[in-house]
């Protein structure tokens, strides 16, 4: 299902800031070498994340999918002087990848780049976050949810993207692993009273979610 018009979303790049060399070189490295280049962010969505950051100005930011560095990069360009992004990838190969970006970006003193579950990796992380980004198996969201969201401080934000699965959970029965997954996330979300949120329709959808 088209989400966005096409030409819509052709006008909105035109009009927007376009990346800086490093986060282009990662863009058409990634489109053209990897087989799930699709995962990658769009340019639009990931100066929208670089802007939420720079509103925010936290000091320690969780990333749940790093893919290939871009929007941990994004993200950390909001990050205050000292302060630290925490990014975690389950594929060795792409975390590998994400440090060499990284590296390019001249970011590796603000970003640490974690590889396996986050799951397991989660607990062992003694932070405080004020803003979280999730971005990665879908089956996972809730259980990520509810493992950043006691580590986030009130008032912090958590980021969570796809939540539109390609329009899947717009169908009058959603059905599939990953669109079930999606749709139940977004229902665990609307039906907590610990946080308000407010989903955005930008490319495949993200959920802007406030702790109270």
């Amino acid at each position: 299902m088209e989400l966005v018009h096409a030409l819509a979303e052709q006008y909105a790049a035109a009009h927007s800031t376009t990346p800086d060399a490093v986060c282009k070189t990662i863009i058409e490295t990634t489109m053209k070498e990897h087989r799930h280049a699709h995962m990658l962010c769009s340019p639009e969505q990931g100066k929208l994340l670089e802007f939420i950051s720079s509103m925010i100005q936290p000091k320690r930011i969780l990333e749940i999918g790093t893919f290939t560095g871009y929007t941990a990069i994004c993200l950390a360009k909001g990050l205050q002087p000292h302060g630290v992004l925490h990014t975690i990838e389950l594929r060795e190969t792409d975390a590998n990848t994400a440090k060499e970006n990284i590296r390019r970006a001249g970011m590796q003193d603000q970003i640490v780049v974690h590889t396996g579950d986050a799951r397991e990796i989660l607990p062992q992380l003694n932070e405080t976050w004020d803003l979280v980004f999730i971005d990665a198996d879908k089956v996972g969201y809730i259980e990520y949810y509810e493992l950043t969201l006691q580590q986030l401080r009130q008032g912090g934000f958590i980021l969570a993207d796809n939540v539109l699965f390609h329009g899947q959970v717009l169908e009058p029965v959603v059905k599939g692993k990953n669109p079930e997954a999606v749709d139940a996330f977004n229902k665990h979300v609307l039906n907590d009273v610990r946080v308000e949120q407010v989903m955005v329709t930008i490319r495949d959808g993200l959920s802007l979610i406030r702790k109270l």
